[in-house]
């Protein structure tokens, strides 16, 4: 079958891999229809990571199941699916919890709770920007779609990740009506933070970022636009919120942030995240951090140490958040909004790519240019 392989730093390629084979009796494998290029894919693609050459990357998926075996019982043949980033058993003490972000099981490395599809020290799963997809203990982890599952595969393919993990930020940060709220970082999973404080009536939405393409998409659904590189972005939110500081604050940059000149500062969102937070506000952090970066700019970050202000954090008596997303926590529940009709979320979509045009739609999201937003890949098309 056709994927896309990681060959090395910014060097993908669609190549010939064996095709996926059920070896489990709770195996199904998906006939991938629609499979999204992350933010996070990014930080493998740049070489940030440890990524082997040769895995095939992918962790936004969904499709049609093609394949299952024998033990599979919810789900069959011809189902439309959607698949959560995460890797989970379902039946380990933390996925009994509904804490499917940290499995216990499905990641052979005893030091590491928490698996996904195509990702750096995640398991060893194939991802899904390919032809087929391996989905283990598939009752678990597949998403039945609706009837009109076809007609809004651009809706439903967000709720993989990046619609979720925007749902769990605000939820880390307590989000509620009436609230303001400052969103550092507008790619895919900030605006779809900001989408999410807005769908709880969140009562003003700030988004901090410099992309204009981006910032105009984030004023679209209703949030208010802060451009960090026309002046300090804690004293703009300052000056929205009366001096007072945004009740809650959402991170969704992560470790590779930098500033308006392209200098990295890894700490940068998180510090000014805390000066734009009120005292005793609470914070999500879903921007991507790891415990080692070899490529970082200082000593400190290569080990996965930030220079945080804690100090202001204690003083401010706030609260914060972390981690990634337990996808199946919200997966059917913005489902259902997709399918009334009360959610779009693929606003944020910018480009749509047959599977073999993949390595042009990284090299064009990878460059942040213009008016690249979220490519979503169609490998059935």
């Amino acid at each position: 079958m056709k994927a896309l392989v990681y060959n090395g730093p910014r060097n993908v390629s669609v190549s010939d891999v064996p095709e996926p084979r059920i070896t489990k009796p709770a195996d199904a494998i998906i006939q991938i229809t629609r499979t999204n290029i992350c933010g996070a894919d990014l930080h493998m693609y740049e070489g940030r990571t440890d990524l082997e050459a040769g895995r095939v990357l992918g962790h936004e998926n969904m499709g049609r199941v093609a394949e299952i075996g024998p033990a599979v019982e919810k789900r069959k043949v011809g189902d439309m699916v959607c698949v959560p980033f995460n890797v989970a058993c379902g039946h380990c003490r933390n996925c009994e919890r509904g804490r499917t972000n940290y499995c216990l099981v499905a990641n052979p490395d005893p030091q590491v709770a928490g698996s996904a599809y195509g990702f750096a020290d995640m398991g060893p799963w194939s991802g899904g920007q390919a032809e087929l997809l391996l989905v283990p203990w598939a009752d678990f982890n597949c998403l039945p779609l609706p009837e009109d599952a076809t007609e809004k595969q651009n809706d439903y393919v967000m709720i993989a990740d990046s619609f979720p993990t925007g749902y769990h930020a605000t939820e880390m940060a307590n989000v509620t009506p009436g609230d303001s709220v400052v969103i550092y970082g507008s790619g895919s999973v900030g605006l779809m933070t900001a989408y999410s404080a807005i769908l709880k009536s969140a009562g003003e939405v700030m988004v901090v970022d410099r992309h204009p393409d981006r910032l105009a998409l984030a004023e679209k659904i209703g949030a208010t636009p802060i451009n960090d590189s026309k002046g300090s972005p804690v004293d703009q939110v300052m000056e929205i919120t009366g001096g007072r500081g945004a009740d809650c604050g959402c991170e969704c940059v992560g470790y590779q942030a930098h500033d308006p000149q392209g200098h990295e500062h890894p700490n940068a969102t998180l510090n000014d995240l805390v000066r734009s937070v009120r005292f005793n506000g609470t914070i999500g952090v879903v921007g991507e951090f790891v415990p080692f970066d070899p490529g970082a700019p200082d000593e400190m970050a290569r080990h996965g140490e930030i220079a945080f202000d804690f100090g202001q954090f204690w003083f401010r008596g706030q609260a914060m958040g972390t981690g990634q997303c337990p996808v199946k926590a919200y997966n059917r529940y913005l489902r259902d909004l997709i399918h009334r009709g009360k959610a779009s979320p693929s606003f944020v979509v910018s480009h749509q790519l047959p599977l073999a045009h993949a390595p042009e739609g990284y090299r064009h999201f990878d460059a942040r240019d213009s008016g690249w937003t979220k490519v979503i890949l169609s490998p059935a098309a």
